[in-house]
């Protein structure tokens, strides 16, 4: 009897990529043969996301597609787990009476380290929490994922170590929010202590990146260790959302204008070369034209490295659902008018490393250019940079002088 061969369509964010290995980990205990072919399986499983509207419409999307391959013959089994089950399962069965399994938010058992190529060999993501401790006004998560269960640090250190033996090259730690790991324990532990402990079981690995940080939660001790670490790379993701103090109140950001532009110049002052990445969110609701002026003029004094804008989404379930919104017609234009600025502040910041040379890790070959990534920048969220004139496995790293500079890459030789 052949093997049932089954495949994993994750969407959505790294979290929920991390929980799609460990489906996949489960059903390969089963005797699956876990399969890269999505369209032409036994067992399709898609892990759906449902934090904003486009990624709902991506779910959406993609379950369609699974029904017309099941229709072909080319699967027999579907199955639909995640986020947007979590929110909207009696429609969603009512809406797809052709797909065979719904599961919402699983508690997934660890994977022991293992992976099945849901991430490239060389990297891994190691997710040290779920759920979340803020309530932010504007976001669904706390009602799909409840509220922050924090891993043992013994559980997550196993994880690292594994990672280490099977030689990964690149170790992001990722939650909804890491900088709030350990405050739900009895006494509270607090994240830098944890990440010693990371650092000192990650063995040769050369890169821990930091992702998914809460301005609330960035301490000093965090702060000095990312600076006296070589290993930990100097990219500090760090959503600020907004800068005006009527708008972060209305957000439930508990934490003030002033505060967060003490924190990015203690960070800047204190990590030599850091690169920080944050979020913003424009049209939220009642945002005045002004308050979106104080925006890009944040924006314009701050100069981050990498930035990404957000417009406002109305999620069910949240309390920005119910305030007066902003026109979606003016919340486009705000969006295009702020990308705009940081495209060319983008320009800017990427012309400082021409002439310097950076440690790339290669992901991809394509006749005689590489396509890899500094420390700066992170997997599939970040610029890449273009190596002219040489050879290299996927998953080495190499020294390349940049020579030329883009909005978001790099070219290098």
């Amino acid at each position: 009897m052949p093997q049932k061969t089954v495949s994993i369509i994750s969407l959505g964010c790294f979290r929920n990529t991390v929980d799609s290995e460990r489906v996949a980990y489960r059903y390969a205990g089963q005797g699956y043969a876990v399969c890269q072919e999505g369209s032409r399986c036994h067992t399709l499983v898609i892990n759906t996301c449902g934090f904003i509207q486009p990624a709902k419409e991506e779910s959406l999307e993609m379950i369609r597609d699974a029904i017309e391959w099941k229709q072909r013959g080319r699967v027999k089994k579907i199955v639909v787990i995640g986020c947007l089950v979590q929110r909207y399962r009696t429609e969603l069965r009512r809406a797809f009476p052709e797909v065979d399994q719904w599961a919402g938010v699983e508690e997934f058992p660890p994977s022991g380290g293992r992976q099945h190529a849901l991430f490239p060999a060389h990297l891994a993501f190691v997710k040290i929490c779920e759920g979340c401790l803020h309530r932010c006004s504007y976001c669904a998560i706390p009602s799909i994922k409840g509220p922050l269960r924090s891993r043992s640090q013994n559980e997550i250190v196993g994880e690292v170590r594994a990672a280490a033996e099977r030689g990964v090259r690149e170790l992001n730690i990722i939650g909804q929010d890491i900088t709030s790991w350990g405050k739900d324990f009895r006494p509270p532990r607090e994240f830098s202590g944890l990440l010693r402990k990371v650092v000192s079981a990650s063995g040769t690995v050369p890169w821990i990146r930091l992702l998914y940080t809460h301005p609330r939660f960035f301490s000093d001790a965090l702060i000095d260790f990312i600076a006296e670490t070589e290993k930990i790379c100097s990219y500090v993701d760090l959503p600020l959302q907004h800068v005006n103090d009527r708008i972060l109140g209305l957000m439930g950001r508990s934490i003030k204008k002033k505060e967060m532009l003490r924190l990015v110049k203690r960070i800047r002052k204190r990590i030599p070369g850091v690169v920080i990445r944050t979020s913003l969110i424009v049209g939220f609701p009642t945002e005045t034209e002004e308050e979106f002026r104080e925006l890009c003029e944040f924006v314009a004094e701050m100069k981050f490295e990498r930035l990404g804008v957000f417009v406002f989404s109305r999620e069910e379930g949240t309390r920005a659902y119910d305030m007066p919104q902003v026109h979606h017609s003016t919340r486009q234009r705000r969006f295009r008018e702020l990308m705009e600025l940081q495209k060319r502040i983008a320009q800017e910041v990427n012309s400082r490393f021409i002439g310097r040379e950076l440690e790339v890790l290669v992901e991809e070959q394509n006749d005689d250019i590489l396509i890899g990534r500094s420390r700066y920048d992170a997997f599939e969220v970040d610029g890449v940079v273009y190596v002219q004139g040489k050879s290299a496995q996927v998953g080495s790293m190499i020294n390349t002088k940049i020579v030329d500079a883009y909005e978001y890459d790099l070219t290098g030789i």
